[in-house]
C-alpha cells in the first residue's frame, strides 16, 4: 500500500512522534493507522528501556497549589541536559504530572505512575517522551503539603522548590522564609528534630579531631559540645541567621513576627544523583551513535 502524506501528518498528530518514524511505522503496518500506533508504542518503550541506564541529573521542580491556598504538591522530572529540561514537551509533562499530585493525592510514586494521563499512565506517556526526545526522562519524587496555617511556596528558577507551612506571621513572611529555606538549605526546623545518628556521627568525628590537640578529656568534651551546638544552628531553620538580616536569626525573627514554621519542603534538582563524568568528545560520539 502506497504511504501517502496526509498518513504521515495524520500518524504524526496523534502520536506526536518524528516524521521518519511515523512513514516507518505505516509501511511496517501497510499503512494501518492504529497497528501504526501500536507499533510506535512498542518501539517508544524499547528506547525508553534502553535510555533507562543513562544519569538524569538536570531538569525541573514544580510547584502547583490548589484554589484555596491550603494544599500544594512539589515534584521533580528529571532529563539529561538543560536544554531538555526548557523543552515545552518535557515542561507540558513535568506541569501536567505536578497537576496530578496536587488532585489525585498518590500516596507513593508507584501509584502516581499507574496514574491516568492523557489516554494512559504516566509510565506510559513518560515512556513515548523518551522515545520522542531522545534523552531519559524520570519523575524522581513528589511531595504534598497541606498547611494548617499560611502556605508559602518559592521557586528558584526551575531547579529548587519550596513549601512552608507558617502559624501566624504574613504571606510576605512565609514567600521570605521559603526564599531563605531555598538560599541556605536547612535539615529541619529545629535541633530536636535532627536525626540522632546524624548527631552522633558528627559527635565522633569532632572527638577525633579534637583529640589530636593533646588537650585534657574535659577540654576535648567542651570543645565537641560547643562543636555540635554550632553544628545544629548550621543545619536547622531556626538557628541560621536569616538571609535578608544576617544579625538576626531566622528563631528571632518569627518570634518577633509571633509565628512558626510547622513544616517545610525543599527539593532541589538532581540533589543526590552521583554524575557521571565524561570526556566530551566521548559524549558527543555516544549520541552521534544512539547509545
Amino acid at each position: 500500500m502506497a504511504i501517502t502524506a496526509s498518513m504521515v501528518k495524520e500518524l504524526r498528530e496523534r502520536t506526536g512522534a518524528g516524521m521518519m518514524e511515523c512513514k516507518k511505522a505505516l509501511v511496517e503496518t501497510n499503512g494501518d493507522i492504529d497497528a501504526a500506533i501500536e507499533f510506535l508504542r512498542k518501539s517508544g518503550q524499547a528506547k525508553a528501556d534502553k535510555k533507562a541506564g543513562r544519569t538524569a541529573a538536570e531538569g525541573r521542580v514544580v510547584i502547583k497549589t490548589s484554589d484555596d491556598g491550603r494544599s500544594a504538591a512539589i515534584v521533580e522530572v528529571n532529563c539529561e541536559t538543560d536544554f531538555v529540561a526548557n523543552d515545552d514537551n518535557f515542561t507540558r509533562f513535568a506541569d501536567a504530572v505536578a497537576r496530578l499530585v496536587l488532585e489525585k493525592r498518590p500516596a507513593t510514586l508507584e501509584e502516581l505512575l499507574a496514574a491516568s494521563l492523557d489516554g494512559g499512565t504516566v509510565e506510559e506517556v513518560r515512556r513515548g517522551l523518551v522515545a520522542k526526545i531522545g534523552e531519559n526522562i524520570t519523575v524522581r519524587r513528589f511531595q504534598l503539603l497541606d498547611v494548617s496555617g499560611q502556605l508559602g511556596q518559592y521557586l528558584h528558577g526551575n531547579r529548587i522548590g519550596v513549601l512552608v507551612d507558617l502559624e501566624g506571621g504574613s504571606p510576605e513572611l512565609a514567600k521570605d522564609i521559603a526564599m531563605h529555606i531555598a538560599a541556605s538549605k536547612p535539615v529541619c526546623v529545629s535541633a530536636d528534630e535532627v536525626e540522632p545518628a546524624l548527631i552522633e556521627k558528627e559527635r565522633e568525628i569532632f572527638r577525633a579531631q579534637a583529640e589530636e590537640s593533646g588537650k585534657p578529656a574535659e577540654i576535648v568534651e567542651k570543645m565537641v559540645t560547643g562543636r555540635i551546638n554550632k553544628f545544629l544552628k548550621e543545619i536547622t531553620l531556626l538557628g541560621q541567621p536569616f538571609v535578608k538580616n544576617p544579625d538576626e536569626t531566622v528563631e528571632k525573627l518569627l518570634q518577633r513576627e509571633n509565628a512558626s514554621v510547622k513544616r517545610f519542603v525543599r527539593l532541589e534538582v538532581g540533589e543526590g544523583i552521583e554524575k557521571k563524568s565524561e570526556n566530551f568528545a566521548e559524549e558527543v560520539m555516544a549520541q552521534v551513535k544512539g547509545a
